[in-house]
């Protein structure tokens, strides 16, 4: 009764989040920490204690697999330079950066455990970010690279994290067995996903065939995906992580969409936006949960002085020798890719040091790093205490709160008056998809009414409504509702000539984003009208 109990309090306030956030100029994860904080923090307050594997389990599957759903996969193969840099090479220089820097600063933390506290403390999160900067200060480009990161990145630290906490149970440590193993973990992680990808797809066909089964069957059966690439990964020792990122990334090309009832795209369209928000201000509000007893429990080792202040000066430090990390590699990288640009007789363009700036206070650590940190065993083989564990999880809590607090004080000053796009390419591609769309869907009206020739009268009915869609479609673009009533006998045809051209209508946008001449943004935005349409069309039908 007392974990339901939790669960819905969670529930109510992250809902009430949502609301708060809509009347302060706060950015929500630091609304949710606090809310956390309020209900925790008296000596009576809730307390919880997280099972460490059930937490990864429940938590990171599911905000990396809608990651990568969400993704734009097209400015990801077009930005896969920067986005591949960040994602792998800033997370390597991270960990042995800052590993050894904080063994050095902080000798009670073991290098294993360093290593470990860096792996988490790499991957970034987009999502905070969005709530801190309006996309409408910075290039679609900017955005495009950060969201590309944090999703790769959180792979990337994860699984090294895996093997920094396996060294340090085991307190053996090999490059050349470290190295194979990680190349096995990855390409076992890729894989799993890629077949759990593949029988979830066949197995909603299946259901499809079948014929007359509830949409929430279908839904759930993708609610399931992410998990069941996970444990699947896991059970063979490879990276679960990895699994559920490469199922999102993967789950359009893979057709499985196309699978789906109209009522179950309806609905998991919706879904996914709200297991996201759900998701991730529950692990904002467990971090706040959490703070008041890790603030309690302020390790000593922090204090040389005893001052109270000195702990949270050794965050701020350490906070700020992750973005000097972050931008010394954002320049490098940078510098390097324009002598190749050079060396190959190619313009590129250059970022401003504003936009490495933005970048670098937009080095956000959020629900990943603190999933993977509380995720470290409580104790090692033996029955001893995990090693630091208390110190590394309060430096964890306590960069997110101030790689949070430095991005909402400076990156909205920093980003303001940085040169956006000349041309809206998102105005630009929705009505190159609209109209597409829309043309493809006249000429498939305009078939059927050919296609009844021989039956004048089916022809003569055909052709009535024809010309009052295409008008329809003329006019407004997309399909709305008629003014007035049709009459009886015209609604059957109606309904079938308002089915094939939406479908021509999902052909058309499928092949436009098949040659990447619109992404998966806007696909979804106007399928989610398409799929409203075919659901209105649907119900008509039943009638």
């Amino acid at each position: 009764m007392a974990t339901a109990t939790f669960i819905l309090l969670l529930l109510v306030l992250v809902a009430l989040s949502g609301v708060i956030v809509r009347f302060l100029p706060i950015p929500l994860p630091i609304i949710q920490i606090v809310l956390g904080v309020l209900l925790a923090w008296p000596a009576d307050g809730l307390q919880v204690q997280m099972n460490p594997e059930i937490f990864m389990l429940v938590f990171v599957p599911p905000l990396l697999f809608i990651d990568g759903v969400l993704a734009p996969k097209r400015e990801f193969d077009e930005l896969k330079g920067p986005i591949l840099g960040l994602a792998f090479g800033l997370v390597f220089l991270t960990i042995l950066v800052f590993g050894f820097a904080l063994n050095w600063l902080v000798p009670a933390v073991p290098l294993p455990v360093a290593f470990a506290l860096a792996s988490v403390l790499a991957p970034t999160d987009a999502v905070a970010v969005g709530s801190i900067i309006n996309k409408n200060l910075v290039p679609s480009y900017v955005m495009h690279v950060l969201e590309g990161e944090s999703l790769l990145n959180d792979a990337t630290g994860l699984v090294i994290f895996r093997f920094a906490v396996a060294a340090a149970l085991t307190g053996q440590f090999s490059a050349a067995d470290t190295a194979l193993s990680f190349l096995a973990v990855v390409i076992g992680g890729v894989l799993c996903g890629g077949v759990m990808l593949v029988v979830t797809a066949k197995l909603l066909r299946l259901v499809a065939k079948l014929g007359d089964v509830r949409s929430e069957v279908e839904v759930l059966i993708l609610i399931l995906l992410p998990f069941a690439a996970y444990l699947l990964a896991e059970h063979f020792h490879a990276s679960g992580i990895l699994a559920a990122v490469i199922a999102g990334l993967y789950i359009s090309a893979s057709g499985l969409f196309g699978s789906l009832s109209v009522p179950a795209r309806l609905q998991n369209m919706s879904l996914i936006e709200v297991i996201s928000f759900v998701f991730n201000g529950g692990v904002f509000l467990l971090l706040g949960l959490q703070l008041p007893e890790i603030l309690r429990k302020t390790p000593a080792e922090l204090s040389l002085y005893g001052s109270v202040a000195e702990p949270m000066v050794a965050v701020f430090l350490l906070t700020l020798i992750l973005l000097a990390i972050r931008f010394a590699w954002i320049n490098w990288g940078s510098l390097m890719r324009s002598l190749v640009a050079r060396l190959r007789g190619k313009t590129r363009r250059r970022a401003s040091m504003r936009i490495k700036i933005v970048m670098s206070l937009a080095g956000v650590r959020g629900a990943i790093t603190l999933a993977g940190i509380l995720s470290l065993p409580l104790a090692l083989p033996n029955g001893s205490p995990f090693p630091a564990r208390d110190l590394v999880i309060f430096i964890a809590a306590g960069v997110i709160i101030c790689s949070i607090l430095i991005a909402s004080a400076t990156l909205p000053f920093v980003a303001r008056g940085i040169p956006l796009d000349r041309e809206d390419v998102v105005a630009n591609e929705e009505r190159l998809a609209r109209v597409t769309a829309a043309e493809a869907a006249i000429a498939r009206i305009e078939q059927m009414v050919d296609e009844s020739q021989g039956d004048s009268e089916k022809a003569a009915i055909r052709q009535a409504v024809a010309n009052q869609l295409i008008n329809i479609y003329r006019q407004y673009v997309i399909a709305g509702e008629a003014d007035e009533q049709p009459s009886q006998h015209l609604i059957p045809v109606i309904t079938e000539m308002r089915e094939a051209a939406l479908e021509a209508e999902t052909a058309a946008l499928t092949q436009l984003m098949r040659d990447k001449k619109i992404n998966d943004n806007t696909m979804r935005a106007i399928m989610t009208e398409i799929t409203m349409q075919q659901a209105l069309t649907v119900q008509r039908k039943a009638r």
